[in-house]
């Protein structure tokens, strides 16, 4: 009889030790969910070119297969600044497929957000970065007084040029200039800083945007000419920063035979691998693919750049 005790005991305080850790568990991986829903985060709302893929006019190769399948399609290169605390966020870049990509942000985040982004971060004025303002006008959403973050010559060119001078003065958008010595607080969770970097500015300066949160540092250059022309090596940018999303418009020079590449000068992704130390690699987010690239559609130069330990910039996903 006293064995027979001492065994229901045993069993009793194994069940008891079993619901306990249960209970343990269950309560850290709440906790764990809790943190994350409050964690602030980027979300990649377009990883492609100016032209979107597949390109306009392209039925070779490269776009052949998007046109069938849209599941391959991508949009513009586009970020989304998300502050879960504020139930804020922030758009980087206006994109032609603003519309797609604003639809794209509430699906992803159930529709714990604002349809309209706080704020609208852009680098500069080539069609890619700055025309889905027009979806804001009186002819689309008519927008009231959505900030716009842009250096001066960028808001110049917006405020003398229409149609996005009566985007200003209807007050669809209100431009907030900045310069590169502000550390620009959007709350108590994001701040960012631009720096301006060498590019065709045709008619704006062009930025690259330094975006910090709490505990990381976020690059976000997705047009330069070279490398070499900017005004600090990007290897220290990068070391400075938990994540770069770098420009790789091309992979290399062989792609764009049909056109001059000299009218679009841009670091391969080849000569950026070459420049990146392996130790930092993975510090290297590759994004603004255009449509040539094999990046966004060849499976066995994707495996190689990844093998390196470079990163892809996939669209939907948070970083």
């Amino acid at each position: 009889m006293q064995k027979r005790n001492k065994q229901g005991l045993s069993r009793s305080l194994e069940r008891d030790f079993c619901i306990r850790l249960l209970i343990l568990c269950c309560t850290l991986f709440v906790q764990e969910k809790l943190f994350a829903q409050h964690s602030p985060f980027i979300m990649v709302l377009g990883t492609a070119q100016d032209g979107g893929y597949p390109h306009i006019g392209c039925n070779r190769t490269c776009c052949t297969a998007a046109w069938k399948q849209t599941t391959q399609q991508r949009y513009v290169v586009s970020l989304a600044l998300v502050d879960p605390i504020e139930k804020q966020w922030w758009l980087v870049e206006a994109t032609p497929d603003i519309k797609a990509q604003l639809h794209l942000f509430q699906e992803q985040t159930k529709g714990k957000y604002p349809f309209l982004p706080k704020g609208i971060l852009l680098t500069h004025a080539h069609m890619g970065h700055y025309t889905g303002l027009m979806q804001l006008g009186r002819e689309a959403l008519s927008s009231k007084g959505v900030e716009v973050y842009v250096l001066p010559k960028m808001a110049k060119f917006l405020e003398n040029n229409g149609p996005w001078s009566q985007l200003v003065q209807l007050n669809n958008i209100t431009l907030v200039s900045i310069d590169t010595n502000q550390l620009i607080k959007l709350s108590d969770q994001w701040q960012f800083r631009a720096m301006t970097v060498p590019h065709r500015d045709e008619f704006s300066e062009t930025a690259g945007f330094s975006m910090i949160k709490k505990d990381k540092r976020y690059l976000f250059i997705p047009d330069t000419d070279k490398w070499d022309k900017m005004t600090k090596p990007i290897q220290d940018l990068v070391k400075q920063h938990d994540l770069s999303f770098l420009d790789a418009t091309f992979y290399s020079a062989d792609e764009l035979s049909y056109r001059n590449i000299q009218e679009v000068p841009h670091p391969f992704v080849t000569e950026t691998m070459q420049m990146i130390p392996a130790a930092i690699a993975s510090k290297v987010c590759f994004i603004h693919f255009n449509h040539t690239n094999p990046l966004l559609w060849d499976k066995t130069v994707k495996d190689q750049v990844r093998k390196q330990g470079f990163l892809l910039a996939e669209q939907a996903k948070a970083y």
